[in-house]
């Protein structure tokens, strides 16, 4: 059974990426690198293919962001097995790089220096060994926490909305409604667009579904799944089943909306 460590780099500048391949090739010869990737929705499809031990992920790509990667990973990644080491590559930002020490986050800034390259190739090392020779999948529900504190961090970064929304302008068909955000039961990211449940109606919304959340009343409107943020006051029941999956059971509405992993723990208490 091989047991070389694996590893995903994720980075949408080739030069770069290729860069880091050859610095790790030196720095830590046994390491494999598997699969590259040049945006993070393919390296969240990619790493849930391949399930690397070491994910390298730039956190600006097109797409979706590293950290984005990193929460879709987490939240689908099985149980069963134990959860890859990630380490963020990130140009010079004092906030980010504030918000990964907070949180013993690993990262590398750019361009990477090999002389940091080795503190965090000794880390990625050391942890790889008391891994093979302890395996466990707590990393998992660490990283997870991290990851949602690190979130935060990062948001409290960007300029705030200078009020929430109050009014939507949603499409069916050809026409244009104008619909209160307090008659919306839930939102759900659908491709290009984002679906507007009311309790009697479907619309579409032609804003992303991370460009709508900063602008929601957040006291108001939960995310519970990456695609999905439901309004607090719909919500009937959480029933947890047999595995631990939890889904939410509406007021207005007879759809039942999955709870993912990262945003499970708003319902611990259950």
């Amino acid at each position: 059974m091989d047991l070389a460590p694996r590893a995903l780099i994720a980075e949408d500048e080739p030069l770069l990426a290729q860069s880091l391949q050859q610095a790790l090739a030196k720095a830590w010869p046994e390491l494999q690198i598997n699969a590259m990737a040049e945006d993070g929705i393919s390296a969240a499809r990619i790493a849930l293919d391949i399930r690397p031990d070491v994910l390298f992920l730039d956190i600006r790509m097109p797409g979706q962001s590293g950290l984005e990667a990193a929460a879709e990973i987490a939240d689908t990644w099985p149980e069963n097995l134990p959860f890859p080491a990630i380490v963020f590559i990130t140009a010079y930002d004092q906030y980010a790089v504030q918000a990964f020490e907070a949180q013993a986050v690993d990262y590398l800034l750019k361009p990477v220096q090999h002389a940091r390259l080795a503190q965090t190739v000794q880390r990625l090392r050391a942890g790889w060994q008391a891994r093979q020779n302890h395996p466990t999948t707590d990393l998992l529900e660490q990283t997870v926490q991290q990851l949602l504190r690190l979130q935060g961090a990062m948001a409290s970064t960007t300029p705030p909305v200078a009020a929430p929304l109050h009014i939507l302008q949603a499409s069916v068909g050809n026409q244009l409604h104008m619909v209160p955000v307090q008659d919306v039961v839930y939102f759900e990211a659908a491709d290009k667009y984002v679906r507007v449940l009311t309790p009697s109606h479907e619309y579409l919304l032609r804003t992303p579904l991370k460009e709508l959340l900063p602008q929601l009343d957040a006291q108001a409107f939960w995310q519970i799944h990456r695609g999905t943020v439901v309004r607090a006051a719909s919500i009937a029941q959480a029933q947890r089943d047999e595995s631990g999956k939890l889904t939410l059971v509406l007021r207005e509405r007879p759809e039942r909306l999955a709870v993912s992993r990262l945003y499970a723990a708003r319902f611990k208490a259950m």
